[in-house]
């Protein structure tokens, strides 16, 4: 198809941070705008898409319930308020509970606790990304994509049912000041997961690609595996001779592979490129995009990649919530790779088993759990302090 991206590109400003499940909450302005280029050759607003008439519009999985709205509205408490985890475009998301064997609805803090999404009629994700999600999330299976349980269709209703992720996102616990700040090794962890979940799309049978990799959409459970969510902007890779997807742009700001945004070209190394910000943000506790801070610093890849391939420079962008606790040689491994995630030509960026590998190596090396502090006083001076060290003096 080539390049159809119209004269008409629109950026849509989001002001807002997500909360699990693809819902947001209003927040300030550091957080990524959402990318939506309108494609010439692509159908107009998703929102505009026909309701669907029955259930045979979904692909039939034998793995999903399919709940009734009033078994959804027992499982929330008819969705009050105090069971409300958050919204945003899509619509609402409750905690709920139903039992493990039968999957209906039970008591408040007996049986299995879910999350449930809600669309709301007039939302900004339409009937499309709900039945992709569906779709995609009903056929795949793997510890590093997140659950989900079942779905209802019935008359305007069209709700998600998952498991429920007890940790939150990870771009909660980067990024607000309420959580403990995650070790060295729990990162690592993270980045593994997350690599062995997107590994797993771009090498399933029907080749996937995510397209919507962000720390928002990386939840967590209690033990901190990281689970994909949010799978409404997937879209199925490339087939026969074709070596690209060309579609309408979907995305974060700051998230978004360069070659994609420009032409619409969509390969599984536009996701590899997103890994590459996340593993930023992982490294330095910085968002993609942060625009409270200043000139080149708002934007994270422009600001860290003049240190990514200097040993001695490097504990410059690392996050001074570490407290210097983490191993210099794995820091530089893994800032080192996600140079090679950014390059902007996307032939060169590595695959995302390559990736995943690097990691592991990282994670098993000898020095992964060496603190790196004595190593960054000896070579740089005292290491900085956090905000919240400093207090604690």
């Amino acid at each position: 198809m080539g390049n159809c991206l119209g004269s008409s590109a629109k950026i849509e400003a989001a002001h807002s941070s997500r909360t699990p499940y693809g819902i947001s909450k209003t927040s300030p302005s550091s957080v990524p705008s959402n990318l939506s280029i309108q494609s010439d050759c692509e159908a107009s607003d998703v929102s505009s898409l026909p309701t669907p008439r029955s259930e045979g519009e979904i692909l039939s999985s034998p793995n999903l319930k399919a709940f009734s709205f009033n078994e959804l509205r027992n499982a929330t408490r008819n969705f009050r308020p105090d069971s409300l985890l958050g919204e945003g475009g899509f619509g609402y998301v409750y905690k709920g509970w139903i039992d493990e064997h039968t999957f209906t609805a039970s008591r408040p803090g007996s049986g299995m606790v879910v999350a449930v999404k809600k669309l709301k009629p007039e939302g900004l994700q339409g009937h499309k990304e709900w039945l992709t999600e569906v779709d995609y999330l009903g056929q795949l299976h793997h510890q590093n994509l997140v659950k989900l349980i079942g779905y209802c269709l019935e008359g305007e209703n069209r709700l998600l049912v998952y498991e429920f992720m007890s940790k939150g996102s990870l771009e909660n616990h980067l990024f607000r000041r309420g959580p403990q700040p995650l070790s060295w090794s729990v990162r690592m962890k993270v980045a593994i997961g997350a690599a062995r979940g997107l590994s797993f799309l771009h090498n399933a049978k029907s080749q996937v690609i995510y397209r919507d990799f962000k720390a928002s959409n990386i939840l967590l459970d209690a033990d901190f595996n990281p689970k994909l969510s949010d799978f409404g902007l997937a879209k199925a890779g490339p087939t026969g001779d074709r070596t690209h997807v060309s579609t309408q742009v979907m995305g974060t700001q700051g998230y978004a592979a360069p070659e994609y945004v420009a032409t619409g070209r969509l390969t599984a190394k536009s996701d590899v490129y997103s890994f590459g910000v996340v593993l930023l943000e992982l490294l330095s506790g910085r968002r993609a995009v942060d625009r409270t801070k200043a000139g080149v610093e708002q934007n994270l890849v422009e600001w860290t990649k003049p240190y990514l391939g200097d040993k001695r420079k490097l504990f410059r962008i690392m996050d001074t919530k570490l407290g210097g606790q983490y191993p210099q040689k794995g820091a530089y491994m893994a800032a080192t790779l996600a140079l090679k995630c950014l390059n902007r030509e996307a032939k060169s960026r590595p695959p995302m088993t390559e990736v995943l590998e690097t990691l592991e190596q990282i994670a098993v090396s000898k020095t992964a759990g060496r603190n790196s502090q004595s190593e960054q006083k000896r070579v740089h001076g005292p290491v900085r302090k956090s905000t919240s060290q400093m207090g604690a003096l």
